[in-house]
């Protein structure tokens, strides 16, 4: 399934659903009877939208991750949570717009948003860096936890970048650095800190802000230490090796589960989280109200230790005999 494979398929559904609705119409102003005819339709989108998100691999995972209409995190923000107040800056050097925080309530209880924002149009995608981060995201986002910490809030991060921006003005600016000391910080940090990874998963762009109590995935959702195409061109020195690149890197989310790099999968709608945004934001903000609730139950020290061992075990090869 590469990205023209999931175009055709959406074309079919998009042609059907038309075809649903003129036969729709038709029966209310006709007065006939087309009943078999629209539940014959109706089955069959039903049929083509779990063909689309059923039995894919891990390349065809990534193609619907990166999908040009699937939900941002600002579309998360606007459904789950109320009152939400950007605040910006790093107190530093700028403003970085392709990670948007701030503070917002969530069934009345103030929480601390981190979150990587791409854009849909050109404009947009200029202005936040095709949801690349610079340094100063990431240390805004660092202001901004320490922020929740002092005034006891837990933190929400949305996940979604290919990677933080790797060129000459973000190394001048220490992008490694301004990483490291969120993985550092945010290990020590004493609010419970829950992320949810919505879309791309991308090296430590992605994990500068995940260093959590509750990692959670989508299920067309992808996490990985580097892309499929910066993999294949290393090892093959050929892009076009990408889908074998996304097949050695194991990033299905139920490889992920499996290895303990995540620790919830939620569920998507059949044909992608871009078919229905409601239903998939109620879908994290489910999950989100049931973690919150038993980390907000756990002791500081417990919640801090449980944390750091969390992250010492990953990458332990066991041999079993």
């Amino acid at each position: 399934m590469d990205q023209k494979f999931t175009v055709d398929f959406e074309k079919s559904i998009e042609e059907l659903t038309q075809q649903l609705q003129i036969l729709n119409e038709n029966a209310k102003t006709s007065g006939m009877d087309f009943s078999n005819e629209i539940c014959a339709i109706e089955l069959k989108i039903k049929e083509t939208k779990e063909k689309l998100s059923t039995d894919i691999s891990e390349w065809e995972n990534v193609q619907i991750a990166r999908h040009p209409m699937r939900p941002y995190s600002m579309d998360y923000i606007s459904r789950i949570f109320s009152n939400f107040q950007e605040l910006h800056g790093d107190r530093l050097y700028s403003d970085d717009q392709s990670m948007v925080c701030g503070i917002a309530d969530i069934d009345d209880m103030p929480v601390v948003i981190i979150s990587q924002q791409k854009g849909r149009s050109i404009k947009e995608n200029i202005a936040r860096n095709f949801g690349m981060q610079y340094p100063e995201g990431y240390r805004k986002a660092l202001r901004l936890m320490k922020l929740a910490e002092k005034f006891c809030m837990p933190i929400i991060t949305f996940v979604d970048t290919s990677g933080a921006f790797p060129g000459i003005e973000s190394e001048e600016r220490h992008v490694a650095e301004a990483i490291a000391m969120n993985l550092r910080d945010m290990m020590a940090i004493k609010s419970p800190i829950i992320s949810v990874l919505i879309g791309e998963g991308g090296s430590g762009g992605a994990i500068g802000i995940a260093v959590a109590d509750k990692v959670m995935i989508l299920e067309n959702a992808y996490y990985s230490v580097i892309s499929p195409e910066g993999c294949a061109a290393i090892i093959w020195k050929d892009k076009g090796k990408a889908p074998c690149a996304a097949k050695m890197l194991k990033i299905s989310t139920q490889k992920l589960l499996e290895f303990g790099i995540v620790d919830e999968v939620i569920n998507e709608p059949s044909g992608g989280a871009h078919t229905d945004y409601d239903i998939i934001a109620h879908s994290v903000k489910d999950r989100i109200l049931r973690n919150l609730n038993l980390l907000k139950k756990t002791k500081t020290d417990v919640l801090l230790k449980n944390r750091y061992n969390r992250y010492r075990k990953l990458g332990i090869l066991e041999i079993k005999k």
